[in-house]
């Protein structure tokens, strides 16, 4: 990121306007020299490029930060107003920045509403306020000074992290990269949970075929009783006993294997 490059053409090589020059084309502009405003664009390209520096540690694109930024200069040149006596930089840098600032904020993959925005805010405050009077800025002890459950400053701290890929590699020795997802646990296909799995088919073939068949489509298919009445042609109550009848049958299974 040492240069960006817009349509082909380097920044490095972008002319740089003098003071003069500037206000200048800020009346021909003003005045509907298309000419001028093009010059005058171009020559405030390197103001873009100076705060977009500022964000070169974001892993957003530089060209698509750049971009940004130049909307945010073209918004500078229309709403500026000569009348006002300041510098035109001076206007044009908190909306240079704002455009960029949105742009990264809105370009984010989960969309954070500001209440919550608001509120992570407030708990870095907190804890940083913990910190400097030496308390320990535990999730209890942020919560307790904000008069607010720890359930909403968990959640408020979660929003505003970033997601990170479960491709990231967390260790690298000698070229053999660690990834995160290669310390993240199946708890869902351990031996234990393979072994209630089969315990539970041998259980289900003890059932007749009308209860495997009212189980099936009560917790598989997710069917209400009276659905599954009328699919198997039962009153409602039936269905009720004979599914209770085979959960009690399957538990019983269980337990004695």
């Amino acid at each position: 990121m040492r240069k960006v490059e817009i349509c082909g053409v380097d920044t490095a090589g972008l002319p740089l306007l003098t003071a003069k020059e500037s206000d200048e084309l800020l009346h021909r502009l003003k005045a509907g020299d298309a000419a001028a405003r093009e010059r005058f664009i171009v020559g405030n390209m390197r103001l873009v490029l100076s705060l977009v520096k500022r964000f070169w540690a974001t892993d957003a694109n530089a060209d698509d930060v750049f971009q940004a930024g130049c909307i945010g200069l073209l918004k500078a040149i229309d709403n500026f107003d000569l009348s006002v006596g300041v510098r035109f930089s001076t206007y044009a840098v908190p909306m240079i920045l704002g455009e960029i600032k949105r742009f990264l904020r809105d370009g984010n993959s989960l969309r954070v509403s500001r209440s919550i925005r608001d509120t992570a805010y407030k708990i870095l405050k907190t804890r940083e306020r913990l910190e400097e009077e030496h308390k320990e800025a535990t999730i209890a002890k942020i919560a307790e000074a904000m008069q607010v459950r720890e359930r909403e400053v968990v959640y408020a701290l979660d929003a505003i992290s970033d997601p990170v890929s479960l491709f990231e590699p967390v260790y690298n020795k000698s070229g053999d990269a660690l990834l995160l997802m290669d310390q993240i646990a199946d708890v869902k296909n351990n031996d234990e949970v393979w072994t209630e799995r089969a315990d539970l088919a041998e259980a289900m073939e003890r059932l007749g075929e009308r209860e495997r068949k009212i189980l099936f489509l009560r917790y598989f298919e997710g069917k209400t009783q009276t659905e599954i009445s009328a699919e198997v042609g039962i009153s409602q109550a039936q269905v009720s006993r004979l599914e209770k009848n085979a959960v009690n049958t399957i538990r019983e299974e269980i337990a004695c294997d």
